[in-house]
């Protein structure tokens, strides 16, 4: 069990606390503490009955804030995320001491060099490569970052040899050993392809005039052309199909198939039976086999639409396949091989259903090795109206008539309404529209569009004291604002107060690059 405090920085906090647990007979195996003001604590499991007395015990400390219970500590996050991410990078990533002693190597690495990593541990590295001194380079005063052509087993290799330095409490830099990332002249072939023929044109249906789409794009041109599973979260109708269709379609595998199963749309039965298929006769019968869509997808992408809902059985079985690689069909003993890239999307917060042990936590490690999150359209205004010129062109050309202009009140009630169903249900009002439009002018009467509140939550404001209100009001007006003006500077100017004055209230209301 892991809990999070948040507390003051206050002497002797620490060990009250830790005086609470051994009151209550409280085996402690890790604490780690954040500057900020955060103690984590991880201890075994304890019973519902004995957790309702240990939490307000801790919430009367003076200087605590608040306790919750967490998925993992944080150390324990960043060591299952570059577990996570060294396991499926297709590059062979070796460690080494000061030494040239191997330290740590990957699945890749592993392969490379013929040996478990277990057999590998404190073996040097240097007598495996030709090409190179790694003892001597490493003995330097100054090692450099060096890329030299190596033979390993007779084979030709790029070897990019990074020195990794450790800043002491003065100030100093000691050398601690070394990374070093073998690529085969293959994946060098592979990395010029894709930049001599997979530009960034695949993005360019998108329309981004808003900063965090900008930014979303940037992002995803990056991330489109690594091979690491990516997940792509957002609220419903943001696009998130659509992104995840121009990734593959930028990526080396943008040739290969493209196939989709939606988590959400089907039971689980029928879900596995498409995910996995079946062989001839798995159901008693003379039904002939069909081939999954894992196995319709090798060499290519498969989206997993709404990961989320997938059911606790299909999480474990979908996580061999991103572990080996290799499945069964149902009803058949022969296992498949398959070489995929997943791309996952998800409404739902994943990391919020894994502390809630509704989605495996080892499997949202292996999805979110790559993760975009694409805007609502609350955060994009800048993008709103071009957006609905758009749509208008093109629902006036498939439903053959000439395209409407949108008069001055249409336009600002489209910027500010709250979009709940986001790009989708601005396509679907005005696709709507345009069919009934009796003129060549839509107006805000032409849309049949629920009221509701600019701002969500406002109502329930109302129910505490007016202090309580207006620092709400704030709260929900600074993230509102906050992804159009994405820094302190330009949401000050906006608001006509200082900088120093936005950047203490967006830390204040864990607002951006500012949470606690």
């Amino acid at each position: 069990m892991r809990l999070k405090v948040n507390c003051e920085d206050r002497l002797g906090l620490t060990r009250e606390l830790l005086n609470i647990l051994v009151e209550h007979r409280i085996d402690l195996r890790g604490i780690e503490i954040d500057t900020s003001g955060i103690i984590y604590l991880n201890f075994p499991a304890l019973a519902f009955a004995e957790l309702q007395h240990l939490m307000p015990a801790i919430r009367r400390l003076p200087g605590v804030h608040d306790v919750q219970t967490i998925a993992c500590m944080p150390s324990e996050q960043e060591h299952n995320a570059i577990a996570a991410l060294l396991k499926v990078l297709p590059d062979a990533v070796v460690a080494v001491d000061v030494k040239g002693r191997i330290t740590l190597a990957n699945d890749a690495a592993c392969a490379l060099l013929d040996q478990p990593q277990a057999q590998l541990l404190q073996q040097p590295l240097g007598p495996r490569l030709k090409g190179v001194f790694v003892s001597r380079w490493l003995e330097q005063d100054q090692p450099r970052p060096l890329s030299e052509k190596v033979t390993i087993e007779g084979q030709p290799w790029l070897a990019d040899f990074l020195p990794i330095w450790v800043t002491e409490e003065s100030g100093e830099q000691s050398l601690a050993g070394a990374v070093v990332v073998f690529k085969s002249a293959w994946r060098i072939g592979q990395h010029f392809k894709a930049m001599r023929h997979r530009e960034s044109t695949h993005f360019d249906d998108f329309i981004a005039h808003s900063p965090a789409m900008t930014e979303l794009l940037r992002e995803a041109r990056r991330l489109a052309v690594l091979d690491a599973p990516l997940l792509i979260q957002g609220e419903t109708g943001t696009g998130k199909e659509q992104l995840a269709r121009a990734c593959h379609r930028a990526s080396l595998r943008g040739e290969g198939p493209f196939m989709l199963l939606n988590c959400a749309a089907i039971p689980d039965d029928a879900a596995e039976n498409e995910l996995f298929g079946y062989a001839p006769g798995a159901f008693g019968n003379n039904e002939k086999g069909k081939r999954g869509v894992l196995e319709q997808a090798n060499g290519g992408t498969l989206l997993l639409d709404e990961i989320g809902e997938m059911s606790p059985l299909l999480q474990r079985k979908l996580l061999r396949v991103l572990q080996d690689g290799v499945f069964r069909r149902l009803g058949d003993e022969q296992e498949v091989k398959v070489d995929i890239r997943v791309i996952c999307t998800s409404q739902q917060d994943l990391a919020t259903l894994v502390q809630q042990g509704l989605f495996r936590q080892d499997l949202f490690y292996r999805l979110n090795v790559l993760n975009l999150r694409v805007p609502s359209l609350r955060e994009r205004q800048k993008d709103i109206l071009p957006l609905a010129r758009h749509l208008c062109t093109r629902y006036a050309a498939e439903l053959e008539r000439p395209q409407p202009r949108l008069s001055t009140r249409l336009a600002d009630y489209l910027q500010h309404y709250p979009w709940p169903g986001n790009v989708r249900q601005l396509g679907n009002c005005l696709y709507r529209a345009i069919s009934l439009l009796e003129g060549d002018e839509l107006d805000i009467n032409d849309l049949a569009l629920p009221e509701q509140s600019g701002l969500p939550g406002l109502d329930a404001l109302c129910e505490g004291s007016l202090e309580e209100a207006v620092k709400g009001f704030e709260r929900l007006l600074l993230a509102r604002l906050y992804p159009e003006y994405p820094s302190s500077r330009l949401l000050a100017k906006r608001l006509g107060i200082s900088h120093t004055a936005v950047a203490n209230k967006l830390r204040d209301h864990g607002i951006g690059k500012h949470k606690k």
